[in-house]
């Protein structure tokens, strides 16, 4: 193995998986974060996991194992167990497959760690027969062979262990009084930081997007938010929670002491060699501070417009209107929709060292290289307004606005993209069409808005079937007649273990792309109704929301429930 000389990112460009420039942009990144490159390139979509797997393979001429061919099944129990610390196994991936006398096959995540091999050789005494796994699939391994650690349960199992003294003394939360010093030694306690840091990593392995911690009488509920849906996990002691919220406090750079208004801070964390920013959010309820924390987790965050759900026809339209040199981009739908991600994937399509971009926001979610980001500051006058004006001597070439909330920000926006600029931003309204309504509602004159859109976009997020135990399912003949379906054939969900008994696993968006055409800049400007816009859209070609969602259906990748209850709400 050592006769390879070849790097992981040039064995990726000669495989032919990633080019040259992907190599670079994934080089400048590795070299802000430090994060590994095999990582990087897997969360921006260049590859996946099992192509580095296969290209490392193949270069190294070693084996490719995995969970799915049953080749990353260790055969030797406890001897291969106790020539491989369960710790260290963890600690550097590596699972010990089979031993033959006195060599010992060990599967890596990485096999060109040339001193871990060195390392491994020394503990077992063996010479190494390296084969090559993915990470994913070396954890589920390792947590099947060592067995799998539930340290949160342990943790929470343990906080029950008080006297019934000190329980009797938390059935009214709100009248626990502890002096401030108390307060802040509690928070310091080991069990507590094990439990703030195990609820991190626990939710950061379930995909969860936010933790709801929720004081009710006698009782704290935690709760994970999980492809949109809230589940319940099982809760600490309530005796933990003046200690729980105040350690949340102290990361975030709070106020402890101050316990009778709403707060807000953030902090920053490394999960899995992942970079993690949470923002926390705290409010006083009748029984003690409710706390929600947003998981931003940029290691998974990818920012490849072909990596986010566009149909072809969709991605060549929305592709073309913000390549574009000037005119008005608005992305709409719900909060939790996904709209940020879209906006900050166009952004990283169309930057380029010629461009200046600048972008105003609130808050700043993700921070990306070659943009000027500015967080919106209220309290001292710095909104988004303001900031736009700010922007238009800048000299900007592109400028992205987190949100248009009012008629001052709306009008900036317009006039800047008639004046030679293009300008991305975001809306709160149900479908694309309904865009135009917003906008003159919020006073925005109808003749400015047909003059300066290039795109109206809609968007939702809506929940893949878990790839594990999907099953096939006959879509009814009402909806193959409705929406002119070429097959009556689709999957539901069933639930299984990899999915929790959910059925699904992960989200992708679904679009609705409004391109404004000549004729629609003339209806728009003649104030054509809602209605109207989304007839003459849809006879020009525009897929609806409800369209894409059901394509999805015949693509396998979501149910019809699912469908219906996204794309018509």
């Amino acid at each position: 193995m050592r006769k390879s000389k070849l790097r992981l990112g040039e064995i990726l460009v000669k495989e032919g998986l990633i080019t040259q420039v992907h190599l670079d942009e994934a080089l400048r990144f590795q070299k802000l974060s430090g994060r590994p490159l095999g990582d990087i390139v897997v969360d921006k979509g260049f590859v996946t996991e099992k192509d580095i797997g296969n290209a490392l393979a193949k270069q190294l001429d070693i084996p490719y194992v995995s969970l799915d061919t049953g080749s990353l099944t260790p055969t030797g129990g406890d001897e291969l167990r106790d020539l491989v610390p369960e710790q260290f196994s963890r600690e550097q991936m590596a699972l010990p497959i089979s031993k033959h006398q006195k060599s010992l096959t060990v599967a890596f995540a990485n096999p060109l760690d040339f001193l871990l091999t060195d390392n491994l050789r020394k503990i077992t005494g063996c010479e190494i027969n390296p084969v090559i796994a993915t990470k994913s699939d070396l954890r589920q391994a390792i947590d099947t062979f060592y067995g799998k650690k539930d340290l949160l349960h342990e943790v929470v199992e343990d906080s029950y262990e008080v006297g019934e003294e000190e329980e009797a003394t938390v059935l009214s939360l709100t009248e626990i009084s502890e002096s401030l010093e108390d307060t802040v030694v509690k928070a310091e306690d080991a069990p507590v930081i094990k439990l703030v840091d195990l609820l991190l990593i626990q939710a950061v392995k379930d995909r969860a997007s936010d933790i709801h911690i929720e004081p009710f009488k006698n009782k704290i509920t935690v709760r994970f938010r999980v492809d949109g849906i809230l589940h319940t996990i099982a809760p600490p002691s309530p005796h933990l929670l003046p200690a729980l919220i105040s350690r949340i406090k102290i990361l975030s750079r709070m106020d402890i002491a101050e316990k009778r208004l709403p707060q807000d801070g953030g902090f920053s964390v490394k999960i899995e060699d992942r970079p993690i920013d949470l923002r926390v959010s705290t409010v006083p309820t009748i029984h003690g501070e409710k706390a929600v924390l947003r998981i931003l987790d940029k290691g998974a965050l990818s920012l490849d417009l072909d990596k986010l759900g566009f149909s072809k026809q969709d991605l060549t339209n929305f592709k073309e209107a913000i390549g574009k040199p000037y005119g008005l981009v608005f992305i709409t739908g719900p909060t939790g929709s996904g709209k940020s991600t879209t906006l900050y994937s166009a952004l990283n399509f169309v930057k380029s060292p010629e461009k200046n971009l600048v972008t105003i926001e609130d808050p700043v979610e993700y921070q990306l290289v070659g943009l000027n980001q500015v967080q919106v500051k209220p309290n001292i006058g710095l909104t988004f307004a303001s900031g736009l004006r700010a922007f238009l001597r800048q000299d900007p070439d592109i400028i992205m606005v987190g949100e248009v909330r009012d008629v001052e920000t709306a009008e900036i926006c317009v006039r800047a993209a008639l004046t030679g600029h293009l300008v991305l931003s975001t809306l709160h309204t149900n479908d694309a069409p309904s865009a135009v309504t917003r906008l003159v509602d919020i006073g925005v004159e109808s003749y400015l808005i047909a003059a300066s859109a290039l795109v109206l976009m809609a968007q939702r997020l809506i929940r893949r079937l878990c790839p594990k135990c999907k099953e096939p399912e006959e879509i009814s003949a009402n909806l193959v007649k409705q929406y002119n379906l070429p097959k009556n054939e689709g999957f539901k969900a069933k639930g299984c273990e990899v999915c929790k008994q959910t059925g699904y696993a992960g989200r992708t968006a679904i679009h609705e792309v409004l391109v404004v055409t000549p004729e629609l800049r003339e209806l728009i400007s003649k104030n054509g109704t809602t209605a109207q816009i989304r007839d003459a859209a849809k006879a020009g070609g525009m897929t609806t929301i409800l369209e894409d969602a059901m394509q999805r259906v015949l693509e396998g990748a979501t149910s019809v429930e699912e469908a219906m209850s996204i794309a018509l709400d």
